[in-house]
């Protein structure tokens, strides 16, 4: 029995959501999401909360209950109050400032990196070492902080690079004499 997916998604005031098949759609004061589920599960809309349940015992059913119920709880937190990744840039000279949607970086490259934040999500850079990614799709979000990130990820010896900012970075101590 999957713990998570017998819990049904509850939800709020505000938020409305529509089972057409295997197509969950859920709109809310931010905008709208879809889901489609496999057809290993059923949903149904019942008394203001969203259940899914396993068809049959099959291992593969048992995997995307779970799935599929995080997943559409995502979609009602994501147009209820959205998603938010802070990154962090440490290092002499690394910055980071918007021009328009796009992101300026300058990460000890012999040129500036220049990143165009995606339809549905928005980048914003409040200080020179900070960035802030926030959108309604949570998938969307951690993939556009992943990609900012892979330009310079942080090194173990001085800590320089792009960081989330709940991140931990294990330090290596340097060559000894």
């Amino acid at each position: 029995m999957s713990r998570i997916g017998k819990k049904p998604v509850d939800l709020p005031s505000g938020v409305s959501a529509s089972v057409s098949g295997q197509k969950v759609e859920v709109k809310g004061p931010k905008g709208t999401l879809s889901f489609n589920a496999t057809d290993d599960v059923s949903l149904a809309v019942e008394d203001n909360a969203i259940t899914v349940t396993p068809r049959g015992k099959s291992k593969r059913a048992r995997q995307q209950w779970g799935m599929s119920r995080t997943q559409i709880e995502n979609c009602v937190l994501g147009v209820t109050d959205g998603f938010k990744k802070e990154l962090e840039i440490n290092g002499v000279g690394y910055r980071a400032q918007m021009q328009g949607n796009v992101l300026k970086l300058s990460l000890g490259l012999s040129h500036e990196v220049n990143y165009e934040a995606p339809e549905g999500v928005t980048v914003s850079a409040p200080k020179q070492t900070q960035i802030v990614v926030e959108g309604i799709d949570r998938q969307l979000v951690g993939q556009v902080a992943a990609n900012i990130r892979e330009w310079r990820k942080p090194e173990p010896y001085k800590g320089k690079g792009i960081k989330y900012v709940d991140e931990y970075i294990f330090r290596k101590e340097g060559k000894k004499k």
